[in-house]
């Protein structure tokens, strides 16, 4: 059975009082829904401890860190370690984000290695994938999906494997104007299980959970999460809005 979750990446945003005040927020909202919603919060790495704090009581909330370095320990100054996060509460880490592949140069080669140093430290990886706009419109996306998948993903163990979340962003539909089509987005998705159903079997592709991440929204997340390969969310923006996210949980299938 696939869990189904909304996963919040904070980005860049938010100082220690007002990251205490959304995540505040959302546990009061949604503290009366009759079946809670699973939901990680991914502050920046400043903020992960009091978050962590926040959310210790609540068994359906789980943090995760926006990035890490792939290396044990070391001479890397700036760099934060999969140990470093586990110590203070993160069990997830969001790997691959488009915004890191495209502005920080990160290449399959080092989200290989930062892909097996997660499960190897017991972090729950979310391993993003997304094709861009040039992608898209020369009918490349199949292509790009596959080029991401392969290096690391498709040469786990189906045991490692099972550990893992994908996430599917297509950077074209993110703040470019054009809007993914819950049909696209289902596509996509659909194609995606296919390869894990090829790779490890039926069992293990319908138990992956893959969350969408193009532009998710409080007026599309419904019709989104209702497809049938789609198991929730990674959100951006509207993440940092209390009452948004909570209608997006809100769309969240129990």
């Amino acid at each position: 059975m696939r869990t189904k979750l909304v996963a919040a990446n904070w980005k860049m945003h938010l100082d220690l009082s007002s990251a205490i005040e959304l995540t505040q927020a959302l546990l009061d909202q949604i503290k009366d829904l009759p079946n809670p919603p699973n939901v990680i919060l991914s502050p920046g790495f400043p903020l992960l401890s009091v978050v962590s704090d926040k959310i210790k009581p609540y068994s359906n909330f789980k943090l995760a860190a926006q990035n890490f370095h792939e290396s044990v320990s070391g001479a890397f100054t700036g760099e934060v370690s999969a140990d470093m996060l586990r110590s203070v509460g993160v069990t997830h880490v969001i790997i691959g984000h488009s915004e890191r592949r495209q502005l920080f140069s990160e290449g399959e080669d080092r989200l290989t290695a930062k892909l097996h140093r997660a499960l190897e430290a017991g972090l729950i990886p979310i391993f993003c994938i997304g094709e861009s706009l040039s992608d898209r419109e020369e009918n490349k996306t199949f292509d790009r999906l596959s080029a991401q998948l392969e290096p690391g993903i498709l040469n786990l163990s189906k045991e490692a494997f099972e550990k893992v979340i994908i996430a599917y962003e297509p950077v074209w539909a993110i703040g470019t104007g054009k809007t993914a089509t819950p049909a696209q987005a289902q596509e996509v998705h659909a194609w995606i299980r296919q390869q894990f159903h090829t790779q490890w079997g039926a069992t293990t592709a319908e138990n992956c959970t893959i969350l969408y991440g193009g532009s998710v929204n409080a007026s599309n997340a419904s019709e989104l999460f209702s497809c049938a390969d789609i198991d929730g969310g990674l959100v951006g923006g509207a993440s940092l809005k209390a009452n948004e996210f909570y209608q997006i949980l809100k769309a969240l299938p129990a």
